[in-house]
């Protein structure tokens, strides 16, 4: 229940001090998604205070502990001249749901996004998710399906 949420102090940048809670919000996504999460503290600090980070997260700390967090990574259109963000994961904790947690997230995301020079910021929800569909729309982001086939290439 919204009545019972925690209050969010402040949205930050993720710390290494953060990486117990931090993994338990992405297992908490996966979760959420039926998905097997395989995620460590060891990837997380890889992929984000390692040598060649490639996500940014910002987290919302309550009193209690971590209550959501939002990773981003780097995008870019070359052709155009073009800096852009993509919001891999957003995710607020069940507790803190509806309590407008969310959109404090995206704002800061887009802040972020406007400081670093980006000019555009993308997101993808699951077809089968039209909550969160909903929820992006009605934060300003338009459709904008995919183009053509995308690839992958397992580097193993």
């Amino acid at each position: 229940m919204a009545g019972d949420a925690p209050q969010i102090g402040m949205i930050r940048a993720a710390t290494l001090a953060d990486l117990p809670q931090l993994v338990a919000l992405i297992t908490g996504l996966a979760a959420h998604h039926s998905d097997a999460a395989t995620v460590t503290q060891a990837t997380v600090a890889r992929d984000v205070f390692g040598p060649h980070p490639c996500l940014q997260i910002l987290v919302a700390e309550a009193a209690d502990g971590l209550q959501a967090y939002a990773a981003l990574t780097q995008l870019a259109r070359l052709q155009w001249g073009q800096r852009g963000m993509d919001l891999h994961h957003l995710y607020v904790a069940e507790n803190a749901r509806g309590t407008g947690l969310g959109t404090r997230l995206i704002q800061a995301v887009t802040d972020l996004a406007r400081a670093q020079g980006c000019s555009y910021l993308t997101v993808s929800a699951l077809a089968s998710n039209p909550r969160a569909q909903d929820f992006y729309t009605k934060r300003g982001f338009r459709s904008a399906p995919v183009s053509g086939q995308r690839f992958a290439l397992d580097l193993g």
